[in-house]
């Protein structure tokens, strides 16, 4: 059995969950989640526990149970505190900076990158314009919006320029060799 699958998703006092079939709304402090799971899995709460089963070790069943039940434990977790991505924008020049709730970068091109955050999502700019946070309640928006703004300039390896994760490690290349005489 999926050892993922099988545990039972904590739901705090704070936070209401309405399961209809394989249809789950989950509601808390930050705001409001909901998901339609494969019709399969039997999703079921008890006493401030949400419980996935599946009908058999079939192969489909058991990748589709632990999947089931890590969106669903994502979803409680989102609602009550959120998730967070950071970003660091390195090289000369180079900032992100806040007008109004967009995020306007100036990355090297010959003019400022505008992003707009959806619903749900925001931005904060620290450390002298080069850190950028981005926050929200559903896991799967933030880390889209985070690869987005990556992909506005991604890290090249030769200075090391351009906008990384926090704790992504750039491989770096030897420039080039000089002349042998």
């Amino acid at each position: 059995m999926s050892r993922i699958g099988r545990l039972p998703v904590e739901v705090p006092q704070s936070v209401s969950v309405d399961i209809k079939g394989t249809h789950v709304r989950v509601k808390g402090p930050k705001g409001q989640l909901e998901h339609t799971f494969p019709a399969s899995m039997d999703i079921t709460q008890d006493k401030g526990e949400i419980i996935v089963k599946r009908p058999s070790d079939e192969g489909t069943h058991r990748a589709m149970h632990g999947m089931t039940r890590a969106i669903i434990n994502n979803m409680v977790i989102g609602v009550t505190d959120g998730f967070e991505k950071i970003l660091e924008i390195n090289g000369v020049g180079y900032r992100g900076e806040l007008k109004g709730k967009n995020l306007v970068l100036s990355v090297g091109y010959s003019h400022p990158v505008e992003v707009e955050p959806p619903d749900g999502i925001t931005f904060e700019v620290e450390d002298r314009n080069r850190v950028v946070h981005i926050k929200g309640y559903d896991k799967a928006l933030v880390g889209q919006v985070a690869a987005d703004i990556r992909k506005v300039r991604p890290p090249e390896p030769y200075k090391g320029k351009g906008i990384k994760y926090q704790d992504e490690r750039i491989r770096r290349k030897a420039g080039k060799a000089g002349k042998v005489m």
